[in-house]
């Protein structure tokens, strides 16, 4: 579990990224943090691995403040994965993805086969373990970055914007991909993005910010949906757009699921 106690941060050029934040994140859970450019959403996730350190507060991990770790071992317990992927362009995908291993003194023999049975995990042949990441699509590298995350089996996966620079059909696959690996790893994942659909797509908790760090609500997809907290939410999350809106409208013996435009978006099985 992770716990941000009365969290306010301030950086040197007086900048309030965040202010008064108090969240309960369930362990083996997805918590999304969503919201628009500068509202504190990477600023909260960088304090869970001392990335960022509070300027006010306490951050704990199962009753932990994180304060008291030693950050680089912090981190290296820690699943980190980030837009771009952030591969280093000079080592193999293979060796990539083992280089937190590595450097938490696991032999080399040890690592890559660790690190060959994580990329299977995330959907990649190991022939792609021998290539370089110039080598790799944009989607695929990505699977690397998560890979890495992976590797030293961590219980918590930070994920920054982490499908942002691929395009919508890459972008959805890889969505998909996630919701497989967390149906099978139970980790417990804090994902930042500014896309409510994502949000949606990813979270069981979601969590809405305003500027500042502010939260304007958290919940599940469904009770947001249900229930916003005020004409914020609704706009952001899409309620006032008549793509938004559905009904239930019976044609030719078929149940179909028409927006608020008139037009067909499914159909019910």
């Amino acid at each position: 579990m992770i716990e941000y106690r009365q969290i306010s941060k301030t950086f040197d050029d007086g900048t309030q990224a965040v202010r008064e934040f108090d969240l309960t994140i369930p362990s083996r859970t997805t918590t999304v943090f969503v919201g628009s450019s500068g509202c504190g959403k990477t600023t909260l996730l960088r304090m869970v691995n001392r990335m960022v350190d509070p300027s006010v507060g306490q951050v704990l991990i199962d009753d932990e403040d994180v304060a008291t770790r030693n950050k680089v071992e912090l981190r290296r317990s820690i699943g980190y994965v980030m837009q771009h992927a952030g591969l280093l362009p000079h080592r193999t995908v293979v060796d990539n993805v083992a280089t937190v291993l590595r450097l938490n003194g696991v032999g080399k023999t040890q690592a890559h086969e660790r690190a060959l049975e994580v990329l299977t995990t995330v959907g990649l042949e190991e022939s792609h373990a021998r290539r370089y990441p110039s080598q790799l699509s944009g989607g695929q590298q990505q699977r690397v970055g998560v890979a890495r995350g992976l590797a030293a089996d961590p219980n918590i996966l930070l994920m920054d914007e982490p499908f942002g620079a691929v395009d919508p059909i890459v972008r959805e696959e890889l969505q998909g991909e996630l919701q497989r690996l967390q149906r099978e790893l139970d980790k417990t994942i804090v994902f930042v993005t500014h896309d409510i659909d994502e949000a949606f797509a990813l979270g069981d908790q979601i969590v809405i910010l305003k500027k500042g760090g502010e939260i304007a609500q958290v919940g599940a997809p469904a009770d947001i949906l249900a229930a916003p907290a005020d004409d914020f939410v609704r706009s952001f999350v899409g309620l006032d757009k008549a793509t938004r809106t559905l009904r239930v409208e019976e044609r030719d013996g078929r149940s179909l699921v028409v927006d608020g435009n008139g037009r067909a978006t499914g159909v019910l099985a």
